[in-house]
């Protein structure tokens, strides 16, 4: 034990606690008051934030004295606990921000869903990683779509769509294991033919979406066949169909703000003291921090509390308006070097569970990142999710750090079959 200590990747590490400290310090200035100036005040959110802090290292701590194969043994355990939780969380979760995905436990809030992540992670790095198992076959692609929507859609449930689609991150490994790029080309296409169905007339989009199918058939295709002509025509009329949904899905399927949020992204509407405020106060407070910020503690538009939920989902305004472009471009550093270290730590495993879960980690973390600071600065729809280690919450920063520990401690042990 003492040997496989040493081979922790002490880096990664050392990147975990500079974020979460950074994040800690943010959370602190966001939330600062002379009147309760001391950041040990328990009962303000640095305070708290502390609290979780130092039950997330020893949790770190826990999970790497931990004999690593007590993780791909009981992954379907954890992720049958996981489950139970988040079923009861519909039936007596508190409802916050029209969302129902909360426990209550005393003074603190459980958010089931945060802890789904890691355990899915698990349970598909699991399955995979069977001796007999072989992603091309259909029941194996089945059977590992289930373990994903199954968590997916009880937090569909719980109205946590942006929980739920963090989901989709799991494509990312499943790719790196052989799955058909073919699936993330249909999912970029699904994408941008919805925000074309939205902002296009469909007719003629139908039509511009025939002319590229007849330049295929006729210009790119050299070679063509009856079945050539037979899978273009399914194609287009699959095309057509989704196009034609687009209307219902957002106006049935989509909650009201969530609707609100896609027309001010679109620019669509311009509602700037409703679904549009938030993203636009972001923006003034990250824009007026020019190049190196108005410094700790002297930031005006987050203080004057302009900025809602400026010590969770939006807490980048904070760094932007006080730390400038420099503190920014530091702190995407760090995750983009914590990226590239998961996924140089994910190729380097001997263990095929180890390697699943490694690019499972770093597909969850840049999702996180990429849409936490995309709809911050107005690129994606404001879905609500945590910017990870730094965002308040102890829900999720005990789930990241579960998280990233169980795979820093399974690459301790990378030599080993598990």
């Amino acid at each position: 034990m003492y040997q496989e200590r040493l081979k922790i990747d002490w880096w990664t590490v050392a990147i975990y606690f500079a974020i979460m400290l950074f994040g800690w310090m943010n959370i602190y200035s966001s939330c600062y008051d002379e009147a309760h100036a001391s950041i040990f005040d328990f009962s303000r959110f640095p305070g708290r934030q502390l609290i979780w802090m130092g039950l997330a290292l020893l949790t770190a701590a826990f999970i790497l004295l931990t004999e690593p194969r007590v993780f791909s043994n009981t992954a379907y355990h954890i992720y049958g606990i996981v489950l139970f939780l988040l079923i009861l969380t519909l039936f007596i979760g508190e409802e916050v921000n029209g969302g129902r995905s909360w426990i209550k436990l005393g003074s603190f809030k459980l958010q089931s869903s945060e802890f789904a992540k890691f355990a899915t992670a698990l349970a598909m790095s699991k399955y995979l990683s069977a001796i007999d198992i072989d992603l091309k076959d259909l029941r194996t692609k089945l059977i590992t779509l289930v373990l994903i929507a199954i968590p997916a859609g009880l937090i569909f449930l719980q109205h946590d769509t942006g929980s739920a689609l963090v989901f989709l991150s799991f494509i990312f490994p499943l790719y790196r294991e052989g799955v058909s790029g073919v699936v993330l080309v249909v999912g970029a296409a699904a994408i941008t033919l919805f925000v074309l169905a939205l902002l296009v007339n469909k007719y003629l989009l139908l039509g511009a979406l025939l002319l590229l199918a007849l330049l295929y058939l006729f210009v790119w295709l050299n070679k063509r066949s009856s079945r050539d002509y037979w899978r273009m025509a399914g194609i287009y009329v699959l095309c057509a169909a989704f196009v034609f949904s687009v209307d219902f899905v957002f106006h049935h399927v989509l909650e009201s703000h969530q609707r609100e949020r896609i027309e001010v992204l679109l620019g669509q509407s311009d509602d700037l003291r409703g679904s549009g405020y938030n993203v636009h106060q972001s923006k003034i407070a990250i824009g007026s921090g020019g190049l190196t910020g108005k410094h700790y503690l002297h930031g005006t538009v987050t203080k004057a509390n302009f900025v809602p939920e400026k010590h969770t989902d939006f807490i980048f305004c904070t760094v932007g308006e006080e730390w400038g472009f420099v503190g920014c471009t530091v702190l995407l550093v760090l995750y983009c070097w914590l990226l590239q270290r998961l996924i140089t730590m994910a190729e380097r495993q001997r263990s095929t569970f180890s390697r699943i879960y490694g690019y499972s980690v770093a597909s969850i973390l840049f999702i996180h990142l990429f849409v936490n600071i995309g709809m911050v600065i107005g690129l994606v729809p404001v879905i609500g999710i945590p910017l990870p280690f730094f965002s308040y919450g102890g829900s999720s920063l005990l789930a990241f750090t579960m998280l990233l520990f169980i795979f820093i401690r399974q690459d301790a042990s990378k030599n080993q079959l598990l």
